[in-house]
């Protein structure tokens, strides 16, 4: 497999780094969705029902990743712009660093999550079966939050150092076991209890652990430069106060974007009973399988541009943004064009016994979401070049509006004023995603005009203390560091 050094990424040709970067990525965010894929496969040979609650739980679960997005969007940045300065000791203190907090802080969160899962889920408007099964999955989850948010932190190390097939190993062994585990914990093959939902959530906690053990142990070889060892082994509250000033408008627009789709669902539920909850969480799933390239090529963009402003290189890191745009956008008109064609077929695949009603609205949606992929893909490249200058809270900004501005309200007048259904909820969602992604790279282009890439590298290179890349009088945290930031830096996947 091909290999990209800091020396290219800062001097040789952008197009190949980011291909070369976000080839493991890509590969690897086809083996997370598998993870979402499986266990939807699997929970529905139980039914409708169990489809159902583990769609209960999807932004719940995504709002409980807040998290971990804020530590590993932080860590990625922090570590890339101090691999670009070539302080390799300062990039490696900042990886451990941020996996020791994505650990803390994931515990506090699932602990909490865990003993509130019941009355959480009650809020919903679901049969009681529904309901039981939905809570029994999310107390579950939540228990393996710690394990989450460490192994997707030290995994954004790797990718900041530009070791992006360290995560797409740790991935394949954590969901190659979640993938294995899932049919005897869900339905007690062999000498496993039968545990249904749980087991899928179970299974996924188990395959996890495998992967940050394995994590870690490349960390402790040094692999690719990041190596652990006694030297690096400091609690640095400079490093926690950078990665949570880098992260926190991450968490935030994550936050925000997956509060909207715990609305949404309820609204779904509404409007379309269990079948339109059904068909919104197949729809979701499915297009977040269809949309990959787009994560994939954000996180290697967001490396790309990193390391390019620590060498004070920031016309490397606009073409970067660009570039990254158009091969997003051009790949996922193509996708959306096959799943234009084959809703059907993709909806059977993951819920065989589908009633007629579940299968006609999503392939509606599917269809729907298609209309749009090209703007998904846009929008998360130029969020990637915001990220990578660390301007995270324009991206929170865009997320703000894009979610609450503009997919709630459509959604709302679709189903309430229009009568349009789970169909108006469907619409809302793609129109939100064209909104966005017009708007930011109008945004984006002005931006980089005056100055963006220019301030940030000044920052990334040590020029310029107390700045983020922002005007000298913006998005300071207070405190005379740097603010900074870039998900995974993802908002999820826009689908839902």
């Amino acid at each position: 497999m091909l290999d990209v050094s800091r020396e290219e990424i800062v001097e040789g040709s952008l197009a190949r780094a980011l291909l070369v970067l976000a080839a493991p990525l890509l590969v690897q965010n086809l083996v997370q969705v598998a993870q979402q894929v499986i266990d939807l496969f699997w929970l529905g040979r139980l039914g409708a029902d169990a489809v159902a609650a583990v769609g209960l739980n999807f932004p719940l679960v995504a709002l409980l990743g807040v998290v971990a997005i804020g530590t590993l969007v932080g860590t990625q940045i922090l570590v890339s712009q101090r691999v670009g300065a070539d302080d390799l000791v300062a990039g490696r203190r900042a990886a451990v660093n941020g996996t020791i907090l994505g650990f803390v802080l994931g515990l506090v969160v699932g602990l909490v999550t865990a003993v509130f899962a019941g009355e959480v889920i009650g809020l919903f408007d679901t049969t009681p079966r529904v309901g039981e099964m939905a809570a029994t999955y999310l107390t579950v989850y939540a228990l393996a939050m710690p394990i989450f948010s460490a192994s997707d932190t030290l995994e954004s190390g790797f990718v900041g150092w530009g070791d992006t097939r360290a995560a797409l190993y740790i991935n394949v062994l954590a969901i190659g076991t979640n993938a294995v585990l899932d049919p005897f914990l869900i339905f007690g093959w062999w000498l496993f209890p039968e545990l249904g939902v749980a087991g899928a959530a179970l299974a996924t906690g188990i395959g996890y652990t495998g992967g940050l053990l394995l994590g870690i142990g490349m960390a402790l070889r040094g692999r690719s430069g990041l190596l652990i060892d006694r030297s690096v082994l400091v609690f640095h509250t400079k490093d926690l106060r950078e990665i949570v000033s880098i992260g926190w408008p991450n968490a935030a627009q994550s936050a925000a974007s997956q509060a909207v789709r715990v609305v949404m669902i309820a609204i779904v539920t509404v409007a379309g009973g269990t079948a339109g909850v059904a068909a919104y969480t197949i729809g979701a799933q499915v297009a977040t399988v269809s949309f990959v390239p787009a994560t994939g090529l954000q996180h290697a963009a967001q490396s790309v541009i990193g390391q390019n402003l620590g060498a004070e290189r920031p016309d490397r890191a606009s073409r970067t943004t660009w570039i990254g745009v158009a091969l997003a956008a051009g790949t996922l008109v193509l996708v959306g064009a096959v799943q234009w064609f084959v809703p059907e077929t993709l909806t059977l695949v993951f819920v065989p016994d589908a009633t007629g009603t579940e299968l006609e609205l999503t392939a509606d949606y599917l269809r729907i979401l298609a209309y749009g992929y090209w703007a998904i893909g846009a929008t998360y490249l130029l969020r990637g070049g915001f990220n990578g200058a660390r301007r995270t809270r324009t991206s929170l900004v865009a997320t703000l509006l894009q979610y609450w501005a503009a997919r709630l309200p459509i959604a709302a007048v679709g189903v309430y004023v229009l009568g349009a259904g789970v169909v108006g909820v469907f619409w809302a969602v793609t129109l939100s995603n064209i909104v966005a992604a017009i708007g930011l790279g109008l945004y984006y282009r002005h931006e980089v005009a005056d100055g963006m890439y220019e301030r940030a590298a000044e920052v990334a290179s040590g020029e310029e203390e107390g700045d983020d890349g922002e005007r000298p009088d913006a998005e300071t945290d207070g405190n005379g560091d740097e603010g900074t930031s870039a998900a995974a830096a993802t908002d999820g996947s826009g689908a839902g």
